[in-house]
């Protein structure tokens, strides 16, 4: 299969009488045979597929670099299906088993053929937008997803979605945390009090302020705060520090002001 992109560069000598209403830059997929269609009101997948795409820029995609991974993922469908004789319209049983069997091949087939949960998520929401779309243009009669419901609350509001079974389950914010490593963070703390790498003082180095800066350091190390909220805290924001020095954390209020989200959260700090 072939993802071409079309340009409307020279149409005038097309033989039409108007430009076509075509985006500029769709992506096209066209079969290897370079057919759209098996015969008269016979259009093939492709053909349907290309109708969804050039829609794609009412429905909600106005960016051409989401009408391509649009394309790419709908594509790589197809070609899967096709080396297993499942067709993109096929029934139920047979769409659901070669779900299946895309899912194991995409979390442990071949090393270049593999995806991360949020990348097989993406692609599912792809597949299940393009599916619901040719049910409801009575292109297809069944789609390979099985969905429950749930209910959704954003700015307390609340309102009923479909979740769709098939997309992975990610890891929390908490869990993908990335942590500096321990050698730059010592390499980090020693730089901003004027030390060279191994402790002594660095001759080289005429900073100002050593002490505040190596303790402004050390606060945004001990509190992981984003680059927002570090930026825009105010300084009677820190909590007091205790009447002696403790080796337990401090429990340090993030101001709903400078959260993402708006929404308030205790860190600590040393």
């Amino acid at each position: 299969m072939i993802l071409n992109f079309f340009s409307s560069r020279s149409w005038q000598s097309w033989d039409v009488e108007h430009r076509p209403l075509i985006p500029e830059g769709m992506p096209v997929l066209v079969d290897d045979d370079l057919r759209f269609e098996d015969g008269p009101a016979a259009p093939r997948p492709t053909a349907v597929v290309n109708r969804w795409l050039r829609e794609l820029p009412a429905s909600g995609a106005p960016a051409p670099s989401s009408w391509e991974n649009y394309a790419r993922a709908v594509k790589e469908w197809m070609e899967f299906l096709a080396e297993h004789g499942v067709g993109l319209f096929d029934s139920r049983v047979r769409l659901k088993a070669a779900l299946s069997r895309y899912a194991e091949h995409r979390a442990a087939g071949p090393l270049k053929a593999r995806f991360a949960a949020t990348t097989w998520g993406q692609h599912m929401s792809i597949l299940s937008l393009f599916y619901r779309w040719a049910i409801n243009e009575e292109y297809a009669t069944a789609e390979p997803f099985t969905y429950r419901a749930a209910r959704a609350l954003f700015a307390g509001t609340g309102r009923e979605v479909k979740v769709n079974l098939a997309v992975r389950r990610t890891p929390k914010p908490h869990v993908t945390i990335k942590y500096l490593e321990p050698d730059f963070t010592d390499l980090f703390r020693k730089g901003l009090r004027g030390l060279a790498p191994d402790g002594s003082q660095d001759t080289g180095f005429h900073g100002r302020e050593l002490t505040r800066n190596a303790a402004v350091g050390e606060h945004a190390l001990a509190t992981g705060m984003r680059l927002q909220e570090f930026t825009y805290l105010l300084p009677w924001e820190i909590p007091a520090l205790p009447p002696e020095p403790t080796a337990v954390p401090i429990p340090f209020p993030v101001p709903a002001g400078i959260t993402k989200g708006k929404k308030f959260r205790t860190t600590w700090t040393s």
